[in-house]
């Protein structure tokens, strides 16, 4: 989802979309593994779906001119379902640390991460072979900015950035919770967001820039809130 969302938006746009994943995170923490929502972590919510309506309601400003209607419409469809399935994989994810394996050890969280990474690859690389991308990727890697090597390089840190991201997102769902998961997923948000506008020309308006202030807001809610919950458990 997240790959067709990056086909047809700009990567500041999708990026911008992609923080709807804190508020689906905290939604299904809330639903599946009671979660609390204090008013800090519902106002961030609110804030970040209103930073997300901001973007659309510029949509035109920033598509591609190869990209349709129909597919930049598709684009931020696609951007939010897979930030709500995002949301979702984290709340079954802790459900199952605590029904199942009780939070005993991050050993046995780890295996549990490995069987699901392993399905995942089993399911990708069969149909990757069915429709013979990897010969694609081959034609590809030679017209490649950069050429084989280049190519070969983006893939390689691909995996191991992509990996430790997993293995970060399992420690925290172990040691914390669904939402504090969500929190430090949607950070990479606004670093998204300025590295496409530096690296890769994006075009960033006077209305991403206000949806991107108002993510920061919602950030720094959640934190505030969060951070004053526990000090007050703590006293």
């Amino acid at each position: 989802m997240y790959a067709y969302a990056y086909a047809y938006l700009p990567a500041s746009t999708a990026a911008l979309l992609a923080s709807s994943s804190l508020a689906f995170s905290a939604l299904f923490g809330f639903w599946i593994v009671n979660n609390k929502l204090n008013a800090s972590v519902i106002n961030a919510i609110v804030i970040i779906t209103a930073a997300m309506t901001i973007i659309a309601l510029d949509s035109d400003s920033d598509r591609y001119p190869y990209v349709s209607n129909s597919q930049y419409i598709w684009g931020f469809v696609w951007d939010i379902l897979g930030s709500a399935l995002h949301g979702l994989i984290f709340a079954l994810s802790e459900w199952v640390f605590i029904k199942f394996l009780g939070r005993r050890s991050f050993h046995v969280v780890l295996e549990q991460q490995v069987m699901v990474s392993f399905c995942a690859f089993l399911f990708t690389t069969i149909g990757v072979i069915i429709n013979k991308d990897f010969q694609g990727m081959a034609s590809e890697a030679k017209t490649f900015k950069g050429r084989v090597t280049a190519y070969n390089l983006v893939l390689i840190w691909s995996v191991i950035t992509f990996q430790l991201g997993v293995l970060g997102a399992t420690g925290i769902l172990f040691l914390a919770s669904t939402v504090m998961a969500g929190v430090l997923n949607a950070v990479r948000v606004p670093v998204t967001s300025i590295a496409a506008v530096i690296l890769l020309n994006d075009p960033m308006n006077g209305f991403k820039i206000l949806s991107l202030v108002i993510t920061f807001w919602g950030f720094a809610s959640y934190i505030y809130g969060t951070s004053t919950g526990r000090l007050s458990v703590v006293g």
